[in-house]
């Protein structure tokens, strides 16, 4: 069969063009998206007049039995017949003949590609909510379960304060649930018809691009119709956010790896999320978050390539675009395998408490305490603090740590000290004593479970609503 645009040329397309330039091989992906679109469109025609009614029920019953088919994968995509498009037309037409062309009037293959990808991603956008919403509720699960672990905090991968280790674990929670309010931002734009947009001018049929969209569920239309098949803002900001998942699941994945070596032994993840050695019988290797650490510079790859792709095009569409599919179904796979994973492997996590709580008794980490203990006495901050500076010398000098000191050891720095410094330097005392809104007090780490629980019942509501208007 010739190609479907083949009435101006007069010569075969050269076979390494054909290959080149098609994209079936990943645009096939969208199989379902473009027979969904194309089944509004043509309800469209037939309510406006533009097809008889039996042509239109021809061409539904046609795409019916053509995805179908492609479900059973009982069709074959062929490179010359270039992409997506152009390979279900033809199943359409060798279904029930040359009305099937009729499903293209008042269409372009630019406008009905933009439609594919805004309804792919308007479903994929949904799906990352609820997985980021999974790995949440595993966090706050582990988070309540350690509301009584202490574990040092960090800064420069220093020991800085203790914390409790469910404060730590919210933080993520916190991380995660910005990517959310991202990702239900974005939806709006995603959920915007280009569809009746034509090649870049609009068509010359009475179209009706409005009950297109209420047919696909879309809140609105595009209202430039050269803006509607140019437009791929809503793929750079989904790489976007992508890489702002990958960038919080890194640093999750980093901690995860330090925390379950020897020299830490935080945690230990569970053996459905490890691998082995194959020469060293006694490794037990985190490679799922090494994975996820590696595969997110890919998911930055993706975005930056897709801004490099357009920053030069004039308007309208140009074949450049074609190279916006690629990266987005990478990412698209590249996040669901790292979230799939990540929620099951953070609820089966076992928690070293002895071995944290050891660590906070063997570190200075309650050192700014002893000042504030200071000041709370008159002294001021700067001079509290170089008290302490020398009251720590002395202990590594000393091989000691601040609990180890008596009295007159503590006095010897200044005549302020009393009793009462053993009970500020006990890491309960430390902790509890952050008692504002966001610290790591146990009573306002509960209340910040509490909050984020009735978040995470929002964020389900908002999904299951939303997977029905995706329909």
């Amino acid at each position: 069969m010739s190609k479907l645009w083949g009435g101006r040329f007069t010569k075969k397309t050269d076979q390494l063009v054909e290959e080149y330039t098609a994209s079936i091989e990943f645009d096939k992906e969208l199989a379902q998206e473009d027979i969904q679109g194309s089944l509004a469109h043509v309800t469209m025609l037939g309510k406006q007049g533009i097809l008889p009614a039996e042509d239109v029920e021809a061409i539904q019953d046609g795409l019916h039995r053509v995805l179908q088919r492609i479900k059973r994968g009982e069709i074959e995509f062929a490179i010359a017949d270039e992409d997506i498009h152009m390979n279900i037309e033809k199943a359409l037409i060798d279904d029930i003949g040359a009305v099937g062309g009729k499903l293209h009037t008042g269409r372009s293959r630019n406008d009905q590609v933009a439609t594919d990808m805004h309804l792919y991603l308007r479903k994929r956008v949904v799906e990352f909510v609820g997985l980021l919403q999974k790995l949440q509720e595993a966090l706050v699960g582990q988070a309540r379960e350690n509301l009584d672990t202490i574990v040092p905090g960090y800064t420069h991968l220093q020991r800085a304060q203790p914390i409790l280790f469910a404060h730590h674990l919210m933080a993520y929670v916190s991380m995660f649930g910005r990517d959310i309010e991202r990702l239900q931002d974005s939806y709006k734009r995603i959920n915007t018809l280009p569809l009746g947009a034509g090649a870049l001018a609009g068509t010359t049929f009475p179209i009706d691009r409005h009950f297109v969209a209420e047919q696909l569920g879309f809140e609105r239309v595009y209202e430039n119709s050269l803006d509607a098949v140019s437009d791929r803002d809503f793929i750079v900001e989904f790489l976007s956010h992508a890489s702002l998942v990958m960038m919080h699941l890194s640093r999750l994945s980093e901690e995860l790896i330090l925390w379950s070596s020897t020299e830490f032994r935080f945690v230990e993840l569970d053996d459905a999320f490890c691998t082995g050695s194959s020469i060293m019988p006694q490794k037990k290797n985190p490679d799922v978050p090494e994975l996820v650490r590696g595969k997110t510079g890919r998911v930055y790859g993706d975005l930056i390539g897709l801004l490099t792709v357009l920053k030069s095009l004039p308007l309208a569409y140009n074949k450049d675009m074609q190279e916006d599919k690629e990266g987005m179904f990478d990412t698209v796979r590249t996040m669901q395998g790292a979230l799939q994973l990540f929620a099951p492997m953070i609820a089966t996590m076992k928690v070293n408490k002895q071995q944290m709580r050891q660590a906070v008794n063997q570190d200075f980490s309650n050192a700014t305490d002893i000042a504030d203990f200071l000041v709370g006495k008159g002294l001021p901050f700067r001079q509290a603090h170089e008290v302490i500076g020398k009251t720590v010398l002395y202990c590594i000098e000393n091989n000691k740590y601040l609990l180890d000191l008596t009295l007159d050891e503590f006095k010897q720095f200044s005549p302020l000290f009393d009793d009462r410094i053993y009970q500020v330097l006990q890491p309960e005392q430390v902790v509890n004593a952050r008692n504002v809104y966001g610290g790591t007090a146990t009573i306002q780490v509960e209340a910040a479970i509490g909050r984020a629980e009735q978040q995470l019942a929002q964020t389900a509501g908002w999904v299951e609503e939303y997977l029905e208007k995706s329909k």
